[in-house]
């Protein structure tokens, strides 16, 4: 883990243990040339002999009478460029290390926010840990983008640990307890039972939840600052962990669904962003936490389920459980006054067939709200690439027997979910499909495998657009 702290001192005098170097396209940046022109050109000589170029992410340590220098290769996107280099500075063995921006303060911002994200690490259940303390001081920032990129990653930093945890540590409860820990920040925090679920009929959401012998718990968050003009309805897909039920899933299925919840920590980890940030929009967050397991009590292919919204859904495949428990959800977002809603769900594998492990699915009622989504999203440097609604492929959820089914057949198997969502809302609505960039199977410039937090960032901005 690192800090990040700003400082007037330059490269050409900070007396640091290491001093980082960017390099573009094989030339050093403004300061590291008046440095190697004071050391004689020992650093072009230096990159010549060891046929270093700078590309994105290459490193090359120098000893030299000045000290230590790492020279780096920037790439093109400064929140990638932070993230590498994070990761490589906490290989070495350096307490400490200098580095200079990569521009003005947007690009500072977004460089702090990949030093940041790229030095995050899970260990908490490891008997030993690698992680070490590393102190970070860069040159000429302002420390209001300093701050805001260490309060975005905090938010951040708390999706991912959720989603790393173990299901036998994460169950519905103890995600409603993380929940109430957001409770000293000022976020208002209500929590429903099965018998407060049960009295207001949500149907489908605790007919998922019925095989497991932990409990099922639904969210409502409320983050309400003195004069906000503006409001945002989040929702995110709780399951703490998916079997896939009756339709069960093989083994190599499973080993990623304590992640079936990455949706409702994006809620969560915006929500303490927001709070910490002092974000002036008011969000609303709603999760239906539960695990889908089998049981005696566990619900059925074939059963009939009566939804919040008091339609009916023919349950054709356990396995799409997500949909039936963001089916209340969603209602249950609408009837607390919600005029627009964001949610976020790991929801289909046709999602990362169409787009991939790195880019998540938008789906939009309203063409609008879907395009102030997309711009948050690129803004938050958050990969999501607009799908399509086929209005003709409602066909596919027709049931004999009850309104919808839960699923259509194989194809376009992610526009029939996000078709099935719709039908419980009236107001626009933004579904985000993230089941392939909010679990990493392999480290990547922003940080390490397993969980990505990916979401917060987008929320974050599209609250900043409102």
């Amino acid at each position: 883990m690192i800090t990040l702290n700003a400082t007037e001192a330059r490269l050409d005098e900070a007396q640091v243990p290491l001093r980082v170097l960017w390099v573009r396209q094989g030339a050093l940046l403004p300061q590291g040339e008046a440095l190697d022109a004071r050391l004689g050109g020992l650093f072009r000589r230096s990159m010549e002999k060891a046929g270093f170029k700078g590309e994105a992410g290459e490193s090359l340590l120098l000893a030299t009478p000045e000290g230590h220098f790492l020279l780096f290769g920037a790439g093109e996107d400064p929140r990638e460029a932070g993230g590498r280099l994070a990761q490589a500075l906490l290989k070495t063995s350096f307490p400490e290390a200098l580095v200079e921006p990569l521009g003005a303060e947007e690009e500072t911002y977004a460089l702090a926010e990949g030093l940041y994200l790229g030095s995050y690490r899970f260990e908490r259940h490891k008997t030993e840990r690698q992680a070490k303390p590393l102190a970070l001081r860069l040159s000429g920032a302002g420390l209001e983008a300093l701050e805001r990129a260490r309060k975005v990653a905090e938010g951040v930093y708390l999706a991912r640990d959720l989603v790393n945890e173990p299901p036998n540590v994460l169950t519905p409860e103890a995600l409603a307890e993380a929940a109430l820990g957001l409770k000293p920040l000022g976020v208002g925090v209500e929590v429903l039972d099965e018998a407060a679920m049960e009295a207001l009929g949500m149907g489908a959401f605790l007919a998922v939840g019925k095989g497991s012998e932990n409990p099922p718990r639904f969210i409502a968050l409320r983050y309400a600052p003195e004069g906000a003009q503006e409001r945002l309805d989040l929702v995110g897909k709780g399951l703490t962990f998916d079997s896939g039920g009756y339709s069960l899933k093989p083994t190599e299925g499973m080993a990623t669904m304590k992640g079936d919840m990455a949706g409702a920590a994006a809620v969560l980890g915006a929500m303490k962003s927001a709070a910490l940030l002092g974000l002036p929009v008011e969000l609303r967050g709603y999760i239906a936490a539960c695990e889908n397991l089998i049981s005696g009590r566990a619900y059925r292919v074939g059963d009939v389920l009566r939804t919040l919204s008091g339609k009916t859904v023919e349950v054709m495949n356990t396995d799409a459980e997500g949909r039936l428990t963001l089916a209340d959800a969603l209602a249950y977002a609408e009837r607390q006054g919600a005029s627009r809603i964001l949610e976020l769900s790991t929801l289909t594998g046709a999602a990362v067939v169409a787009l991939g492990e790195e880019v998540a699915a938008l789906f939009a009622t309203e063409a609008a709200w879907g395009e102030k989504v997309r711009q948050g999203a690129e803004r938050a440097g958050e990969k999501v690439w607009p799908m399509p609604l086929e209005k003709a492929y409602r066909e596919k959820l027709k049931s004999p027997v009850a309104d919808l089914k839960n699923v259509g057949d194989r194809n376009g198997g992610a526009i029939t979910a996000a078709l099935f969502l719709a039908a419980f809302v009236q107001v626009p609505l933004v579904h985000l499909d993230i089941a392939g960039p909010a679990f990493a199977k392999r480290a990547h410039p922003l940080g390490p495998e397993g969980g990505t937090g990916f979401g917060v960032r987008t929320i974050l901005e599209v609250a900043r657009g409102l």
